[in-house]
């Protein structure tokens, strides 16, 4: 039985240190790939249909307090931005976090459901399609969950080993921060801050409840630390 841990410990001790390399790549290129489009069709605006849309959207705070212009540039220099430096691997947490910000509001102005009164009424929205109810949006938020939680290892894990991040480290001398980990309170603050962020704009009352409990880690981590 020894044998066979030590077997499956040393092929996962390659799988990780191969993941390092690969996993991180191929999650960025299709992320790269998908933003540049978005990014690319509203800097198009075919017609000016694409900022039409934008403008007829009711964006969460503090979004919906920007002039309709503002909003549509940033969100398109963003999304183009984000995808070059996801492709380089450059900045990857900074822009990770950038369009996990993007996509929740994205949601919450175009994708949720526009009423649900149950999690199962809610769970019709993970869809492609514009599912209808009584006449009634039902979401289709299908696509964009995805992307948050392809997002999620980037913000987290950073871009890899094959990445303008990783090159940065070894040049800076700071080869130790790669392996790195401080599994303290701060860590579970920043582990709650994220999807709290993201459902306080879907599902108010969980958002809230994450961000308190993120504040509550904060808090303690430095209480403990004075």
């Amino acid at each position: 039985m020894n044998a066979l841990f030590k077997w499956y410990d040393s092929i996962t001790e390659r799988l990780r240190a191969g993941g390092d390399w690969l996993a991180p790549l191929g999650i960025r290129l299709l992320l790269a790939h998908e933003f540049w489009k978005a990014g690319a069709l509203k800097f198009r605006d075919p017609g000016g249909n694409v900022s039409g849309f934008h403008a007829r959207q009711d964006f969460p705070f503090p979004f919906g307090s920007f002039p309709d212009a503002l909003n549509f540039f940033l969100v398109t220099w963003f999304e183009l931005a984000a995808a070059v430096a996801l492709i380089l691997g450059l900045f990857t947490r900074f822009f990770a976090f950038t369009l996990v910000v993007i996509t929740a509001v994205a949601i919450a102005s175009v994708h949720w459901p526009s009423s649900w009164d149950s999690l199962g009424q809610l769970w019709e929205g993970y869809s492609v399609s514009r599912v209808m109810d009584d006449g009634e949006f039902r979401g289709n938020f299908r696509i964009p969950a995805l992307f948050l939680a392809m997002l999620m290892p980037l913000l987290f894990m950073g871009g890899g080993k094959l990445s303008l991040d990783h090159l940065l480290v070894k040049l800076t001398g700071r080869s130790d921060a790669i392996d790195d980990r401080n599994g303290d309170y701060l860590a579970l603050s920043l582990v709650l801050l994220v999807p709290g962020l993201v459902f306080v704009y879907l599902i108010p009352l969980w958002g809230v409840i994450l961000l308190l409990g993120a504040i509550g880690a904060a808090v303690y981590h430095k209480m403990s630390a004075a």
